[in-house]
């Protein structure tokens, strides 16, 4: 695996394959890599001959600094992750090597950013955009891999394709989890044994949603979830919505829906989780 820190090195990197016309495909990550990452990477390489992954902490996303300088960083282990699953290229920049001094950047997402995730993190899907919009001028991949746990991050960045028409296809893939359905996170490491034990409360929650989707409405749908959520011990929730998957606006029993995607965030062990579950 050959690891870049700066565009231009990318650039000579990947440029003998795009004069072979072979095909680049991107992962895009800020570290602290665990088999969801990895399953990414997996999957990248059956869709194109050459996989780029990209390991950098965005500052522009973090409402909270302490939440940046707490973000954890075990390069070494995540280049010998990417090693294993032969991932081909890692970009690995710095800060100045992506961000001008005083840059600004603000793009109009549809209001897919007003809500969820984008109410409870102001600012933090600008920074996305922002960063993805850059990574992919960098390396200029056919098809880029996001896992479906960042839903919402993963819609907002298919806006921002489609708005811009970038020439870049993009690959939603299945949330990975642990053997007891606790979705992958890097965040995991940091709970205790017991708010582990607490965190099963959103997957067992998205799962209840899932069997009773075919016979509840809507709304007695959502508040059973609230409702177990809320009796939970150690869990402080934030939202539990059911969305149209397709135009990402809350779902109502008025409209006849196709796709449906259950969505939760919470607190546990001082530690914000999310996930989400098709239905």
């Amino acid at each position: 695996m050959k690891i870049v820190k700066t565009k231009e090195s990318l650039h000579q990197q990947l440029q003998p394959y795009r004069n072979q016309r072979l095909r680049i495909a991107f992962v895009p990550t800020m570290g602290a890599l665990h088999q969801g990452h990895i399953a990414l990477v997996s999957h990248a390489k059956t869709l194109a001959d050459v996989v780029v992954c990209s390991i950098f902490v965005n500052p522009t996303q973090f409402n909270d600094p302490a939440d940046l300088e707490k973000y954890p960083r075990p390069i070494e282990k995540d280049i010998a992750l990417l090693e294993d699953v032969r991932c081909d290229v890692l970009f690995q920049p710095e800060v100045d090597e992506m961000y001008q001094p005083g840059e600004q950047w603000y793009m109009e997402l549809g209001g897919l950013d007003g809500v969820l995730e984008g109410l409870h993190r102001p600012g933090h899907f600008q920074g996305v955009t922002q960063i993805v919009k850059k990574l992919f001028d960098a390396v200029q991949p056919d098809v880029a891999c996001f896992g479906q746990k960042d839903f919402q991050q993963y819609k907002i960045i298919e806006y921002m394709v489609n708005q811009l028409a970038l020439p870049v296809a993009l690959k939603l893939c299945p949330t990975v989890r642990e053997l007891d359905g606790l979705a992958m996170s890097s965040r995991n490491v940091r709970l205790t044994p017991q708010g582990r034990a607490q965190a099963l409360a959103l997957y067992r929650a998205l799962l209840q949603t899932k069997a009773d989707a075919a016979h509840t409405d809507l709304q007695t749908l959502r508040q059973n979830a609230i409702d177990m959520l809320e009796a939970s011990p150690g869990v402080r929730l934030e939202y539990f919505a059911i969305y149209d998957a397709d135009t990402f606006t809350e779902a109502s029993d008025a409209e006849d829906t196709p796709g449906l995607v259950a969505l939760v965030a919470a607190w546990v062990d001082g530690v914000r989780l999310i996930d989400n579950i098709l239905l």
